[in-house]
């Protein structure tokens, strides 16, 4: 595939790639991946993010406290997280607030302790004028109504979308992008799949959230953003359109969130 493509989400310094992270960078040099964009999940992993963007020409760093680690945020990691994105304000490599969002599919994560993180954090990326990389998991409705309280100027991907037709709307509404990745490639998906097919393209980014949701060509392995140029092919089937197609406009969509030119 000619086409640039993009990864707007994935987990490249987890320490499953610390084994091979240059061979993966090089390989998705090769076959057209061309961008990454790698995400903070707590406080010990700013770091370890923001360094890997310095050090990789191809990568760039969202900074935010996922929902899933509720337990682990104290105060001081929101602190630090603001602290951070007042340093690096307007450096290229800082590209969102991410990730974050809220997650009621994890019964025992306290829902007012994860709004109260979700705010905040929606609120950094209002002061300092940054997209947001969104978590939500069965809490779209909680989701739409903080983005609707917050209007953020630059919006954000509502990452591995597994909505409604009604939620989409909803988001594309609000000007966000749905992020679809291997959890949509697999045959079983098939509610999934009705949903996708009435997307509008200029709606759709795509992803890996790589290691985790592997695509249906790869059971039980672990993903990579090397997979996304299967991901896409298997994706435009269900959009209706050529896998360069797909790839031209979900890069170009990626490009106007994260302000790349």
């Amino acid at each position: 595939m000619s086409v640039e493509l993009i990864d707007t989400h994935t987990h490249l310094d987890f320490d499953d790639f610390d084994a091979d992270r240059a061979s993966v960078l090089d390989h998705c040099r090769r076959l057209g991946v061309e961008r990454l964009v790698v995400l903070g999940v707590y406080q010990r992993n700013l770091q370890r993010v923001w360094d890997l963007a310095l050090r990789e020409p191809a990568v760039y760093a969202a900074l935010g406290l996922h929902p899933i680690y509720l337990d682990e945020h104290r105060p001081e990691h929101l602190q630090d997280l603001r602290d951070r994105l007042a340093h690096l304000a307007g450096h290229p490599k800082l590209c969102a607030v991410g990730e974050i969002g809220l997650d009621y599919y994890v019964e025992s994560l306290d829902r007012q302790q994860q709004q109260r993180l979700f705010d905040a954090q929606l609120q950094m990326a209002a002061d300092f004028d940054l997209p947001v990389l969104l978590h939500v998991r069965r809490s779209h409705a909680d989701t739409i109504a903080a983005l609707k309280r917050f209007k953020l100027r630059r919006n954000g991907i509502v990452h591995a979308f597994a909505g409604s037709r009604e939620e989409a709307k909803e988001y594309i509404k609000l000007g966000f992008r749905l992020g679809l990745g291997g959890a949509a490639t697999w045959p079983q998906a098939l509610r999934m799949h009705r949903v996708i097919a009435e997307l509008p393209l200029s709606s759709v980014v795509l992803e890996t959230d790589s290691p985790d949701m592997a695509p249906a060509m790869y059971p039980g392995q672990r993903n990579s953003p090397e997979h996304l140029p299967d991901i896409c092919v298997a994706l435009s089937e269900w959009l209706n359109v050529t896998p360069q197609q797909l790839a031209q406009v979900s890069s170009d969509n990626a490009r106007d969130v994260f302000g790349w030119t």
